[in-house]
């Protein structure tokens, strides 16, 4: 009996000793992008031991360092960089959309006719809690025109169909989808619109803002927690397909927190995944816990975190709720001199930009016009006036779609970031054309404006507002084509690296992550992406055409095409 326990005893140490064993990689044979400096620098080789980057350098150096028999990759000429990170998008709202038919461009067999739209919502559709959903949908997309009324009531009689703009706060819905929405043509809208035909008085089936906000919490409901991680991991697959290895949540509620958070205790997910609520939430959080931490990492450096606070000042310019200093240019439907609006009191975005200084939690704004973007930066110059402070807080500004020259300067005075959405250029740049003119249009998303006079500068998806790829947002961000092919704002290209410094090295610095994450250096976390070609190297038009062969997560490989 003895010797048995023994002989265990051995067996267990081993298995132990086996369990924990180092691994270690060595990447050799391709473009190795480090992403460090200001211009473009390659290394040789990347020694990885488990979660950390040990070595980048000369191969015969990182084969010395490894050891005995490391894990020798070929990359075969590919190239490897660090892990894109998700600066600004709706990890949870992808998740949700998960649930039902994805009609967007950047979705399989993407439709290209309302025909295939109506086959891929009959053929796709599953029935969730009575409905059929979908996301995705842009009637620009579709080449014979929008989907109307009755072509959803056509081939959908008699079941409730919800279809949800790629703008995420429009959609259509069919007949009886309104009945059981108990939509009528006397419904009054709040913060939005419920269209109606202006010859027949009868409703277009369209639902714009709140009304088409409110009428998807009524149909996707309440779900389980079981249903929730499923979603997540749905979610995790697409962003690790787009070479994603931090992914955010913006406009998280407390619930949506609770269940990120424990999906990352429960390693349901291995994203690094972070939560960005809006000022509300922020009060409830804090009343809840006055000493709640922000910007911290469940796991020391990866995990699970709050970002900050987000507070919005307009909305989508392509909708013309952006609010901006002089008229849209079109204001069919609108009053003649329609600026837009504020979605928040300059009264409330002062107060919780003061509130952010006082507790030291980092402020994200999100500005789109450059009316709105004055509200912001009106309180930022306040709250640092009336606090104090002159640390670096890293404020941000998302969107700063339609940002002024000038405003570009306070910015940089006051180390704000711009993270921006070159997407848009070329989903709605023919839209910006027609509702705001050339002069202002040609200007949305002025990068270069932006880089030149040394702000720094972020790149987001924004998804399921744009789609999910990096690389075609690095396209636009370079090249600024729109939908039918025009250049906009050509003076406003960025070149391919700063572009890609967008999505690492400079998304890094937002989180205040940089001594962690965005590059390829000893002691960074081993988040890494392996491309099939070289963004650098390709022709411009091309950019958008490079995939992802695989995406390494703390030195484990989750996801790969090889």
């Amino acid at each position: 009996m003895h010797i048995a326990k023994k002989i265990l005893g051995c067996f267990l140490t081993f298995y132990s000793l086996a369990a924990f064993a180092h691994t270690s990689t060595v990447y050799f044979n391709g473009d190795i992008l480090t992403m460090q400096g200001e211009s473009p620098q390659y290394v040789e080789a990347l020694y990885v031991q488990n979660d950390k980057i040990m070595f980048a350098g000369d191969k015969a150096q990182a084969l010395a360092q490894a050891g005995a028999n490391p894990t020798l990759y070929d990359l075969k000429g590919r190239t490897l960089m660090p892990g894109f990170i998700d600066s600004w998008g709706h990890f949870a709202l992808i998740a949700q959309n998960t649930l039902g038919v994805n009609l967007g461009y950047f979705s399989q067999n993407p439709p290209n006719t309302k025909a295939q739209a109506i086959n891929k919502l009959l053929t796709e559709g599953k029935l969730f809690n009575g409905w059929i959903i979908s996301s995705g949908y842009s009637e620009a997309m579709l080449s014979d025109g929008g989907l109307s009324l009755a072509d959803l009531d056509k081939a959908f009689p008699d079941q409730p169909l919800l279809i949800q703009n790629i703008s995420t706060l429009t959609g259509l819905v069919n007949s009886a989808g309104l009945k059981k929405l108990a939509i009528t043509r006397d419904t009054k809208a709040v913060a939005g619109f419920i269209p109606t035909d202006p010859k027949t008085g009868e409703l277009t089936g369209e639902l714009v803002g709140s009304p088409f906000m409110d009428a998807v919490v009524r149909a996707v409901g309440t779900y389980s927690q079981d249903i929730t991680f499923d979603t997540y991991r749905k979610t995790e697959q697409i962003y690790l397909s787009n070479g994603f290895t931090t992914a955010q949540s913006y406009e998280a509620t407390v619930d949506e927190i609770n269940k990120m958070r424990t999906a990352i205790e429960q390693k349901i997910i291995s994203l690094d995944l972070i939560a960005l609520p809006t000022y509300d939430v922020v009060d409830s959080l804090l009343k809840s816990n006055p000493n709640f931490q922000f910007g911290t990492y469940s796991q020391v450096d990866r995990g699970f975190k709050v970002a900050g606070i987000m507070v919005p000042t307009d909305g989508a310019p392509q909708l013309r709720f952006a609010y901006f200093t002089k008229p849209f240019l079109d204001t069919t439907g609108f009053s003649q001199d329609w600026r837009g609006f504020p979605f928040t009191p300059q009264g409330t975005v002062d107060h919780y930009a003061k509130l952010a200084y006082e507790k030291n939690i980092q402020y994200f704004g999100y500005s789109n016009g450059d009316a709105g973007i004055d509200m912001t930066l009106s309180a930022l110059s306040k709250a640092m006036k009336e606090t104090g402070v002159t640390e670096d807080r890293r404020p941000v500004i998302s969107h700063s779609f339609f940002v002024r020259d000038d405003q570009l300067a306070q910015y940089k005075e006051k180390n704000i970031m711009a993270i921006t959405l070159p997407n848009h250029i070329w989903l709605y740049g023919d839209v910006y054309l027609k509702i705001l003119g050339e002069e202002r249009a040609k200007n949305i998303s002025p990068l270069r404006s932006a880089d030149k006079l040394g702000v720094k500068i972020g790149i987001h998806n924004d998804t399921p507002s744009s789609g999910p790829n990096v690389l075609f947002s690095v396209w636009s961000a370079v090249n600024r084509k729109t939908f039918s092919g025009k250049t906009l704002g050509e003076e406003q290209r960025i070149d391919v690296y700063k572009a890609l410094q967008g999505f690492t090295v400079n998304a890094a610095y937002q989180y205040r992550e940089e001594t962690s994450k965005g590059l390829l250096a000893e002691g960074m976390l081993a988040d890494l992406v392996e491309l099939d070609r070289n963004p650098l190297k390709v022709d411009t038009d091309d950019i958008k055409n490079i995939r992802v062969v695989q995406t390494i997560k703390q030195g484990k490989r989750l996801y790969s095409i090889r």
